[in-house]
């Protein structure tokens, strides 16, 4: 696990004020890292870190000739339009940088001068992809999430018998994944009433979000090998917001026997900033299962896990209806919830993933389901909120809804808080719904 170090120190500053204030996403203490260029520019994208309300342009920082030998590698590959070569390069790596701009961020660094001109305004970016996600899984790991689901299905056997003892996933399609500010058409597929004698094609009727985070990989391993529980972090880049948009109504005719199709490779939204593994560290939980539950196999089991393989996140959803834009009223919160109610560690996805010898690569992207918590308040997907569409949810402004309606933004947002730590955040992943296009 990430181990705590003087980038964690709560007392640091930064000479960039707007970083200072104790409520911004992106204090000293954050560094997340992300693609970006200047709104509406013809600028290449390039790599670059948050820091207040600001962005460190990292190309132009690597220009500047003020950052140490050591370090210039991973910055130069940092400041590419894409980070998978730097997510390559391996904890030290990622390590190494982080410290180094920690150290030319803070209040009363010789670099001020230098590297002032390297900051561009955070809302006058554009983002891209933060990196060529070439493989996409999405995991189950929630059971308060699995048990509703299940309870709407299989009343008499909510959880089938193997969620307790595997982490669930499916590999998903990673070409219709965006980054926040995404906009999608409502999707087309096959839909079957239970009244009708046979299926029709047409807009999907349920469409429902789901609040997940997602989980980037950094350096892989070779095929055929596995990647052991107390290493897993060690291939962890960082995390970031993920929003895995899903068609209920396609779903529920086309995901027996094999799983989700069409239902789910129509869009999924992801927030541009990765927060590194690092900048987590002291928000670490501790993990375990439920005593009268089954235990995990020694491969999913470690003492490093059980001590910290939790990550206190919390998190929240908001929707702002067409309705409410065109009155300028701000998105509200449909559910909040924690990622430490994730019945799997991000280790135990990632080691169980390479057991039977599976490749992972840089920029891999892992799901890790819809993240719902143990209250009814904390039901992270339409479907849940609603009991199945039976039971509309009433928004503030009078507005109903039972599943998403076309001009629909959802935002998810997240942060980390706790006594004798500074607060970061993840920013936020939007996305809006399109009508379909027939």
């Amino acid at each position: 696990m990430p181990q705590l170090n003087k980038t964690h120190d709560p007392s640091l500053q930064s000479w960039v004020a707007s970083a200072n204030d104790g409520s911004t996403d992106f204090p000293i203490q954050n560094l997340p890292f992300a693609s970006f260029r200047r709104r509406g520019s013809n600028e290449a994208m390039r790599g670059g870190v948050a820091i207040g309300d600001q962005i460190l342009d990292l190309k132009a920082a690597a220009q500047s000739g003020v950052f140490s030998a050591e370090v210039q590698p991973a910055l130069e590959a940092a400041a590419k339009d894409k980070l998978n070569e730097f997510m390559a390069m391996g904890k030290t790596a990622w390590s190494g940088l982080r410290a180094a701009l920690s150290s030319a961020l803070g209040a009363g660094s010789a670099l001020e001068a230098s590297l002032k001109g390297c900051l561009v305004p955070q809302a006058e970016a554009e983002y891209g992809m933060p990196c060529v996600v070439g493989d996409y899984t999405d995991f189950y790991a929630s059971v308060y999430h699995a048990t509703n689901i299940g309870a709407l299905f299989r009343p008499d056997n909510p959880l089938l018998p193997n969620y307790k003892w595997i982490p669930i996933g499916y590999h998903g399609r990673s070409s219709s994944i965006g980054v926040s500010g995404q906009s999608f058409p409502r999707p087309c597929g096959q839909t079957k009433a239970p009244d009708a004698a046979e299926p029709s094609l047409g807009p999907c009727k349920r469409l429902d979000f789901e609040l997940e985070m997602g989980v980037f990989i950094g350096a892989g391993n070779e095929l055929g090998e596995t990647i052991a529980i107390d290493d897993a972090e060690d291939h962890i880049f960082g995390m970031c917001l993920f929003n895995d948009w899903s068609a209920r109504d396609i779903q529920a005719w086309e995901y027996q026997p094999l799983g989700p199709f069409l239902a789910k490779n129509f869009a999924s939204t992801i927030s541009p900033w990765i927060v590194t593994t690092e900048a987590l560290a002291p928000f670490r939980a501790a993990f375990s299962h439920p005593a009268e539950d089954p235990q995990p196999l020694p491969y999913l089991d470690s003492d490093a896990n059980n001590a910290e393989g939790g990550v206190d996140v919390a998190l929240d959803v908001l929707i702002q209806t067409a309705a409410m834009r065109e009155a300028g009223e701000a998105a509200t919160s449909l559910a909040t919830s924690n990622f430490k109610y994730s019945y799997w560690t991000m280790a135990q996805m990632v080691s169980h993933h390479s057991v039977n010898g599976c490749n992972m690569q840089p920029g891999d992207l892992l799901g890790t389901g819809t993240l719902s918590g143990p209250n009814a308040e904390q039901a992270c997907a339409m479907i849940e909120l609603t009991c199945g569409g039976k039971n509309p949810v009433t928004l503030p402004n009078g507005e109903s809804r039972a599943f998403l309606e076309d001009g629909d933004t959802i935002v998810i947002r997240g942060f980390c808080q706790r006594e004798g730590a500074a607060r970061i955040g993840f920013g936020e992943a939007a996305g809006t719904v399109l009508p379909a296009k027939v």
